[in-house]
């Protein structure tokens, strides 16, 4: 029998890599150092060379990370945040657990990140910061963003959960991997994240030393030192064993990089221009590491087609089914359905097809011929 297709192949990408990651898990259960172990600070440092970037603080998960990164820029209750409304609930849910307004503008309708010709008008006295959100796998477009923000004396923070190892280019030509140019990025190694552990883990990176000694610090109970509490703090750890995994796989991660980039043109050679669908866009300024290969169902039912894929046996998943702006929780800040019109359109369209780093062409091939016929 052979072997169903999967959006997301983890077992696939370890049996490659099995005796490596198997000696690093059984060095952490030797050594007994399971929390601040020295694989965390070798991981650390890693990443930081990976990234470019001065200091990386591991942490628990993605959504810590970025509550750690408001907690250090100082951000204070009734303080308004922008962010996109077609986004996951992260950014939105740490604002509003630390009493901060989150204020959501909409998105670009090619890339899908935030429109930064819409935010300067929602930029009040109160707003104090920009979470930018770098989805699916690209950066957003930061060198005017980071213009916007030094004008009106805002900080930045990058939200790169989705595409760590993507590249940026400034009009002068320097390059810069997504999440280190604001003043503090953060990021998720979720399992099928591009780099995923084999549990929960994030990580704050910032060229700050300042930020980076307060977001350590927070994420250690507020400890200066051991007992000494300097500040409301968090206990939010990468433990030594995800910090051991993601060593091995962080040196794959270019590798992986390319091979998902490389499925991505696989799709696009074998979708082509066909009618009713349109194929993800690439930023002129950004490479795309495909964190997910999104397309968008625009003369179907995109639920429809989901669930006639599904019966086929070919799985895809919805990145997002309801912007931000109309999900309940947020419904104290008084949006309407209207205010963020490509957002809530992409919310009906968008269809995420299987892509990871063990695809084959032919189950690309396979997942094509069957989208094409369900949508003709």
């Amino acid at each position: 029998m052979s072997k169903s297709i999967q959006m997301v192949d983890l077992h696939g990408q370890y049996q490659k890599m099995k005796p490596e990651i198997d000696q690093a898990i059984q060095k952490v259960i030797d050594s007994s150092a399971f929390i601040n172990g020295q694989p965390v600070k070798e991981f650390a440092g890693e990443l930081a060379e990976y990234l470019s970037v001065k200091q990386v603080i591991p942490c628990a998960n993605g959504t810590e990370a970025l509550q750690i990164a408001y907690m250090a820029l100082g951000l204070e209750p009734g303080d308004e945040i922008i962010m996109p409304a077609f986004n996951y609930v992260a950014s939105a849910e740490a604002a509003a657990l630390m009493g901060l307004k989150p204020v959501f503008v909409d998105v670009h309708p090619d890339t899908y990140n935030i429109d930064v010709d819409q935010l300067e008008k929602v930029i009040t006295s109160k707003t104090k910061a920009i979470v930018v959100v770098h989805l699916f796998g690209q950066s957003a477009n930061m060198e005017p963003l980071l213009s916007l923000a030094r004008k009106h004396e805002i900080r930045v923070i990058e939200d790169n959960a989705q595409a760590l190892g993507a590249v940026y280019s400034f009009q002068d030509g320097t390059q810069h991997k997504a999440g280190v140019m604001g003043d503090i990025g953060t990021t998720s190694f979720f399992p099928t994240k591009t780099l995923g552990c084999y549990g929960d883990g994030g990580a704050i990176f910032t060229n700050n030393e300042e930020l980076a000694s307060v977001s350590r610090m927070i994420a250690s109970h507020g400890q200066a030192k051991k007992y000494t509490f300097e500040r409301i703090g968090l206990n939010s750890r990468l433990d030594t064993m995800q910090a051991a995994i993601l060593r091995v796989k962080l040196k794959r991660l270019d590798e992986w990089n390319r091979a998902r980039q490389e499925a991505a043109a696989v799709y696009d050679e074998l979708l082509g221009n066909m009618e009713g669908t349109v194929r993800p866009s690439r930023s002129e300024f950004s490479t795309h590491v495909f964190h997910q290969y999104v397309v968008r169902v625009t003369e179907k039912s995109r639920d429809e087609v989901k669930d006639a894929l599904k019966a086929s046996g070919i799985p895809s998943m919805v990145y997002y089914p309801s912007p931000l702006h109309l999900q309940k929780a947020f419904a104290y800040l008084g949006y309407r359905e209207g205010d963020f019109p490509v957002a809530e359109k992409l919310c009906n369209e968008v269809l995420a097809l299987p892509i990871h780093t063990e695809l084959r062409r032919d189950e690309q091939e396979q997942i094509v011929s069957k989208l094409k016929e369900i949508i003709r």
